[in-house]
């Protein structure tokens, strides 16, 4: 049978990568499959895989079809986790397709790699009226 595995993100610096990562999400390197160009990081918790990172030598795309949502549950926690993540290494990204009254905001993170951080009170679900990322 097949099954969704995890996401899988392109990155030059698999240390940095590691450090960014770990400490963005709570996650723990396990060393499953480590070498010079993969690391596979899972839950804190023990709750299983969740990401894996790849060095890759081409570069991050500009608008990327496929992105990481990070989920928040206010625009307080957003704009507290924006300001961590920028802490850590992430770089606010210039984005001409935001909406109107947006619910998330567009990073990078060090390799360049965008994703979002979405704030669900804001979001469709949560009651908002303007699509998310």
């Amino acid at each position: 049978m097949l099954r969704l595995g995890i996401p899988v993100i392109g990155v030059t610096d698999v240390a940095r990568a590691v450090a960014f990562w770990t400490a963005a999400l709570d996650l723990v390197d396990t060393g499953e499959w480590a070498s010079d160009t993969w690391r596979t990081l899972t839950h804190a918790d023990g709750s299983g895989r969740a990401l894996g990172l790849l060095r890759s030598e081409s570069p991050p795309e500009p608008r990327p079809r496929l992105h990481l949502d990070l989920f928040t549950d206010s625009a307080e926690e957003q704009r507290a986790e924006v300001q961590r993540l920028t802490g850590l290494g992430a770089r606010a990204v210039e984005w001409d397709l935001y909406p109107p009254d947006p619910d998330f905001v567009v990073l990078a993170d060090p390799d360049g790699n965008i994703f979002c951080v979405v704030d669900l009170s804001h979001a469709p679900s949560g009651g908002g009226d303007t699509p998310g990322a």
